[in-house]
């Protein structure tokens, strides 16, 4: 051994230091959940049985924070902030599991969005359609909903965009979520697959890879990838495209693995609830306007915004269905609803807008693996 270079300790003596380690951890969990809940009996004194909301995303977020920013390493912030959701939904499920509704069936990207975003102790209700997951958050069924509203390479969802119109929801979360599409299929070779299962979602971030490597397959858009599984699960000559979850979910190999055309490909989610959350120090809101069609009407709108420094994330154009030629602009921007500068902004962009609704204000997406 060199001179001055420190022994490694017997490995004995490591497992004993992490036996101790886990015991403080457990006895630490416990507290936490004991803690969480004595919050739940005092929600419940002080706001009654029957308007008590256990889920709190603004606080969910400003404690993801804050343990990322405290974060000693040698975890990676992302890791950090999973394992804090996972043991917040687990204390949150002793007080009240939430039930969420996605995009079902099992093995989708949005069931994957829906874990990310509330941890596997909640109970997750999946769903027919996007609209369907609308409509289980409206009627109850559901406490919240998670819905896939813009990707990074496809745009806008619009069916999300339709049933954000047709709703009285509020988006009070959301959530960034990597994409890596896998071709799933019980043939061995790409020449026997006849057919490609997919959400139009998926089948447009495929659509180079498509081109190059399955030419003679036919693409067949379907309400969700989890459903293509299903479906190409019990069809010869049927592939789908899917996620690695539905890869196991039904037992069908992978053909070929990360078929998306952009590396970076994203998907961001909407968390759907039925208020608003509080503001939490870093917030965004989201908005539908209509403007008249005649000159300047879009800058007469966004000045309101520009000249009280309020960044936009996002704008996006969508054909009004009932009027030709007319549009509504879909609106991302910096700041929370009751914050005074944007509260200003809303009330003068709302004078210069045909119509105007806002959908939400919540927190920033908070980086997860």
């Amino acid at each position: 051994m060199k001179e001055g270079v420190k022994p490694l300790p017997r490995l004995e003596e490591v497992r004993e230091r992490i036996d101790q380690v886990d015991q403080r951890l457990l006895e630490l969990l416990s507290e936490r959940a004991h803690l969480a809940h004595t919050v739940g009996k005092i929600k419940r004194a002080k706001e009654g049985e029957g308007s008590i909301q256990f889920y709190r995303p603004e606080r969910e977020a400003q404690v993801l924070r804050r343990v990322q920013e405290l974060n000693p390493g040698p975890l990676s912030d992302a890791s950090i902030a999973w394992l804090f959701r996972e043991i917040m939904s687990a204390c949150l499920a002793l007080e009240q599991p939430i039930r969420v509704a996605y995009l079902g069936p099992a093995g989708t990207f949005s069931q994957m969005a829906a874990l990310r975003q509330f941890g596997h102790a909640a109970t997750l209700v999946p769903c027919h359609s996007i609209p369907e997951v609308f409509r289980a958050v409206a009627s109850g069924n559901a406490a919240y909903g998670v819905a896939p509203v813009e990707n990074s390479t496809e745009g806008g969802v619009a069916q999300t965009q339709e049933a954000l119109l047709a709703y009285d929801l509020s988006i009070c979360g959301e959530l960034a979520l990597r994409v890596h599409h896998q071709l799933l299929c019980k043939s061995s070779a790409l020449t026997e697959v006849r057919r490609v299962y997919g959400h139009a979602q998926a089948l447009g971030q495929c659509r180079r890879w498509l081109d190059e490597h399955l030419p003679q397959a036919k693409r067949v858009p379907v309400s969700s990838n989890g459903e293509g599984a299903r479906l190409a699960a019990a069809k010869e000559g049927a592939a789908a495209i899917a996620p690695e979850l539905a890869a196991e979910l039904y037992q069908l190999p992978i053909l070929a693995a990360n078929i998306e055309d952009e590396a970076h490909n994203t998907t961001r989610f909407v968390v759907l609830g039925t208020s608003d959350a509080e503001p939490s120090g870093e917030d965004k809101t989201s908005l539908a306007v209509s403007t008249a069609n005649q000159p300047g009407a879009l800058y007469r709108l966004l000045k309101p915004l520009a000249e009280r420094g309020i960044s936009l994330t996002r704008i996006e154009s969508r054909p009004v269905r009932a009027r030709a030629w007319e549009y509504l602009f879909f609106i991302d921007l910096e700041g929370h609803r009751r914050e005074p500068r944007v509260a200003e902004a809303l009330r003068e962009l709302e004078q210069h807008a045909v119509w105007l609704r806002v959908f939400g204000s919540y927190p920033k997406a908070v980086l997860s693996a």
